[in-house]
């Protein structure tokens, strides 16, 4: 089993605002396949930090608004009492 990234995303919500664009098309336009862009989308890949400001820019978003980092560590942090 794959263990799921920290690495979040909207691409699918953006691709749709992005005149219902394909997984085919976004692939074709930042030179990956399909089947990466289906693993990013999934979470079950990250892609590398140039990749991700491609598709962002194919996207015609922020890279923000497209990936977000959710550690681990901040969630416990969020969680435990404040130890002042």
């Amino acid at each position: 089993m794959v263990k799921p990234t920290l690495i979040k995303n909207n691409i699918r919500t953006l691709r749709f605002m992005a005149g219902e664009m394909t997984q085919a098309a976004l692939a074709k336009k930042i030179g990956m396949t399909r089947q990466t862009i289906i693993a990013i989308e999934q979470e079950r890949y990250s892609p590398s930090l140039e990749a991700a400001f491609m598709i962002a820019e194919a996207l015609n978003a922020p890279l923000e608004e497209v990936f977000q980092y959710q550690s681990d560590t901040k969630t416990q942090d969020e969680t435990s009492p404040d130890t002042k």
